[in-house]
């Protein structure tokens, strides 16, 4: 009796070893996502990163006609957010925002994350948490060839086309202020709709961005070249996702440190 509990014994040692060195072998479901933070928790808890992105600037969230997919500048530094945060780049649901609509789907916990072509300003601080600046670029104007504008007091009472929502009427003021010369405004909801009013002649001048302008140059529109008043865009979340913030933040820096960023860059000739 003493020998078959010895045995009964022995094979119940056995089993528990294997068992605890079975589980010690596994590969975790997220590899690094261990003792996260519960706003980075709760996005891999899900299995999914949200994230809001233009679908009408090319270069930066555009979506292709051709295949349906966006693609840019922006969706390449979400899908490498993706894979650092969650293991896959194709863990990523990326929402087509507008100047309009970007504050309250973040607002409004829709998604995680807004990247795109957001401007840091100290008035926007109050409300979101922004990295440091991924891409720079200047306000520019998009003009028919045939208006023979060169300069901007050549656009002077003159309506210009800009987005709802955005900076760049403030902007515009500012510099028009400057050089002494007035705007007339009509605002739209895309940029698609602007570029459409410069084509029909509702509008004088497109303005925004020069890199998003870039996209909708053909042969009958030029870019002026004067740009005025550096915008940064940086990833924006909400201001009170102080952890989700601190880790893109590092991210950003991250990719800037190795070269990615600049490789993405030069994909998308915005270098």
């Amino acid at each position: 009796m003493r020998k078959v509990v010895s045995v009964l014994l022995l094979v119940l040692m056995l089993v528990a070893v294997v068992g605890c060195s079975g589980n010690n072998n596994e590969e975790p479901v997220n590899p690094g996502a261990d003792d996260l933070p519960e706003q980075l928790q709760a996005i891999v808890n899900r299995g999914k990163l949200l994230v809001g992105t233009k679908v009408d600037v090319p270069g930066f969230g555009y979506q292709n006609p051709e295949t349906g997919d966006v693609e840019g500048l922006e969706i390449d530094i979400a899908k490498a957010l993706a894979k650092k945060l969650l293991g896959d780049e194709t863990l990523l649901e990326t929402q087509g925002v507008t100047a309009q609509t970007r504050g309250p789907l973040l607002d409004n916990n829709e998604v995680d994350l807004v990247i795109a072509t957001f401007t840091i300003t100290e008035e926007r601080k109050l409300s979101f948490n922004f990295t440091e600046p991924y891409f720079t670029d200047a306000i520019g104007f998009l003009v028919k060839k045939d208006l023979g504008a060169t300069v901007i007091e050549d656009l002077d009472g003159l309506t210009i086309g800009v987005a709802q929502s955005a900076t760049t009427k403030d902007a515009l003021e500012e510099r028009a202020a400057e050089v002494g010369v007035t705007f007339k405004y009509a605002e739209f909801a895309s940029y698609p709709e602007i570029n459409a009013a410069l084509a029909s002649g509702r509008v004088d001048a497109f303005s925004v961005d020069k890199s998003i302008l870039s996209g909708y140059v053909n042969e009958t529109t030029v870019i002026l070249e004067e740009g005025f008043k550096p915008q940064d865009y940086g990833i924006a979340c909400k201001l009170d996702n102080k952890d989700l913030a601190e880790y893109v933040q590092e991210f950003i820096v991250e990719i800037k440190a190795d070269g990615t960023l600049d490789s993405m860059l030069a994909k998308w000739n915005l270098n």
